[in-house]
């Protein structure tokens, strides 16, 4: 399914209805002029987009922040096998991995392109760079153009949106926070239950 279609779905109503449509006539040979076509409901449908991607990121960083704030300090470089990651090291990866696929992908600033964190964090570190790493990513989906957050990049041998790009992001997180959640376990730590997304 294409972009258009897919976010004219989400909103229920004619996402960038005349800028969807001379995307379609464009693909067409049509040489209409896109910007004259723009309409009110186009900049509502991209500020809803956006304050969905920010609900998104709120409850991952809620989540997330759960997680962490959970496992005791001394369990921080706890890992259940040589080969896997400690459960800092999890989070570090996180960090690291989210704003570096953004940074890249959607041509932003990456605010850990010179700086190199530590492999082993304490409690405090983890929480405070997840902070910053959560505060990075909602500052980007708010000041991306909408040009840039609804242009195509690559990723994982594929095209996608900008915009599905953060939820790719998120879903990697979600992949790490159900690992982490067993890293609770192991330490018998019982894990908060999540309520809603």
């Amino acid at each position: 399914m294409d972009r258009t279609r897919f976010l004219r779905n989400i909103f229920s109503f004619g996402l960038l209805s005349a800028f969807g449509c001379q995307m379609g006539n464009t693909k067409n040979g049509s040489s209409e002029n896109k910007e004259g076509a723009k309409s009110v409901s186009d900049d509502d449908a991209i500020k809803k987009l956006k304050e969905e991607l920010i609900t998104a990121w709120n409850r991952s960083e809620m989540m997330t922040m759960a997680n962490v704030e959970q496992m005791p300090k001394d369990y921080f470089t706890f890992k259940y096998t040589d080969e896997a990651m400690t459960f800092s090291e999890q989070w570090r990866h996180c960090i690291v991995f989210t704003c570096g696929q953004l940074a890249g992908r959607a041509e932003i600033e990456n605010p850990y392109e010179n700086v190199k964190l530590p492999v082993q964090m304490s409690k405090m570190e983890v929480i405070r760079e997840l902070k910053n790493m959560y505060s990075f990513v909602r500052t980007s989906i708010l000041e991306l153009s909408e040009s840039r957050l609804l242009s195509d990049c690559e990723f994982v041998g594929d095209t996608i949106p900008v915009w599905r790009l953060f939820y790719a992001m998120e879903n990697h997180i979600i992949h790490h926070r159900g690992q982490c959640i067993v890293y609770l376990r192991l330490k018998g730590v019982i894990p908060k239950g999540f309520y809603g997304w």
